[in-house]
């Protein structure tokens, strides 16, 4: 009877280590790599979909403050507006003029 059941026991281990070699095996098949490319691909699209919802999310929300502060009659907070006024931090430190080179 113990011989019985150490021989099922080894039945079934070697039945589950002969499915994980399969698969393993499978997946360094031409047609394996292909499909974990294809799931790679997929995963970069949705997170690039993700991505760009996020960013017009964003978008939209900003706009609603801007829209938001013009009925209002005020001045909307433009966190730039300091930057644009300092001369040091105009184009022309980005794209020097042709004459000053």
């Amino acid at each position: 009877m113990k011989r019985l059941l150490w021989l099922g026991i080894g039945l079934a281990v070697g039945a589950l280590v002969v499915r994980k070699v399969t698969r393993a095996a499978q997946a360094y098949t031409p047609g394996g790599i292909a499909s974990s490319l294809s799931e790679s691909a997929s995963g970069l699209i949705q997170a690039l979909r993700d991505f760009a919802d996020d960013v017009r999310e964003g978008m939209a929300e900003r706009e609603q403050q801007i829209y938001q502060a013009f009925a209002e009659g005020v001045a909307f907070d433009d966190q730039f507006a300091e930057v644009r006024a300092d001369p040091r931090t105009g184009d022309r430190e980005l794209f020097p003029e042709e004459g000053s080179k």
